[in-house]
């Protein structure tokens, strides 16, 4: 059996080895995460970015759709597509990650989407900063968040709401904050958010509020259910608890070689094999990749290339002599403010902002 936690009202946890529910396999099948592999791109192709759709895909036409911001405003706005398309253009490749990624790996598992380490994508999104809007708006003396509520609605911990996010006005207000329509270069595809989104980079991806409805600036803290009870980071049961805001440092290494069907276990030749991968934080600039063979006993640096931009990811590289033998890799990152990656899984009743590091076992020949 699971047991239901107090704070949340639907958060649960299972037992220790108890198998993944089928209603987390029909989440799963619904959502999905990065294949590994496709960290081989600076830029993730749309289709292999990660997915994670809360309720419904609203049925939203772009020729009808407004977009209304008010609340604390001098000009409350309505705006179209058009409107905004017509306002500044910028486009930012940007790294989002699911809040929950390497939830399925925490023992006690918390049961929800079941992510392993998949849940990440490198996209360039195309829109317009928010911060225009909102000057244009006019905001009031009394400000202090801004609301972002989409179309899409539903229940969760037996609360019938919109899908609805905050920010505080100073990081509403950031250079980088985007109202987006477009995506890699093509218009938005409706699971991304058709036809507009919020894009926060250095957020976990929770706070990108998909098919945009409504803007409200708040003279108060908002306390809705996606914001107040659903991503909070709580160490313990009956303990106090923490929103999840900034990405942690993480990085992942493309499997070499070649996997086990079932398994994923790889497969490689003894001799010279260059190890890739991707590492990034939404705290800081990631400044070291270490990497280990042994399961983290000795740690080797990697060589760091450049970003595609400011919130995006880096490429690393280093070359490993494979010896024959049963191995595990094991990469970490860190990032300018001293954030790292732990060795060992951060328990957490929401399974919340899991950094703990990749190990991929590794069978050279």
């Amino acid at each position: 059996m699971t047991t239901q936690t107090p704070n949340t009202g639907h958060d649960v946890i299972a037992p220790p080895g108890a198998g993944v529910s089928q209603e987390e396999l029909a989440l799963a099948a619904r959502n999905h995460g990065m294949p590994l592999e496709a960290l081989r791109h600076d830029l993730t192709p749309v289709g292999l970015h990660y997915l994670l759709i809360h309720f419904d895909i609203p049925p939203l036409d772009e020729t009808t759709w407004r977009l209304h911001v008010g609340g604390c405003v001098g000009r409350p706005l309505t705006l179209s597509l058009a409107d905004l398309q017509a306002r500044e253009t910028v486009t930012l490749p940007v790294t989002m990650e699911c809040a929950g990624n390497g939830r399925a790996r925490l023992e006690p598992r918390p049961v929800s989407q079941p992510w392993l380490h998949e849940a990440v994508g490198t996209a360039e999104w195309t829109g317009t900063p928010l911060r225009g809007v909102l000057e244009e708006a006019g905001l009031a003396d009394d400000a202090v968040e801004v609301c972002f509520t989409g179309h899409d609605r539903g229940v969760q911990g037996g609360v019938e709401h919109d899908y609805a996010r905050s920010l505080p006005l100073a990081e509403a207000l950031g250079d980088d904050v985007l109202l987006a329509w477009g995506v890699n270069g093509q218009p938005l595809p409706p699971q991304h958010g058709y036809p507009l989104r919020l894009l926060v980079p250095g957020w976990y991806g929770m706070t990108s509020v998909k098919w945009l409805r409504d803007i409200t600036v708040l003279d108060r803290p908002f306390d809705g259910y996606q914001q107040a009870v659903a991503y909070q980071f709580q160490p313990e049961v009956d303990g106090p608890a923490e929103p999840v805001t900034r990405i942690a440092p993480r990085a992942l290494v493309i499997p070499p070689g070649i996997p086990d069907f079932l398994t994923r276990r790889r497969h490689l030749s003894r001799g010279a094999v260059t190890l890739r991968g991707r590492a990034w934080s939404g705290t800081g600039e990631v400044v070291a990749v270490e990497v280990s063979t042994d399961g983290g006993a000795t740690w080797h640096t990697a060589e760091l290339g450049a970003s595609p931009g400011r919130w995006a990811w880096r490429p690393w590289t280093w070359t490993w002599q494979a010896e024959p033998g049963e191995h595990e890799i094991v990469v970490r990152a860190r990032d300018d403010s001293g954030a790292a990656q732990p060795l060992e899984q951060r328990w957490n009743v929401q399974g919340m902002a899991n950094n703990a590091v990749q190990r991929v076992p590794v069978t050279v020949a």
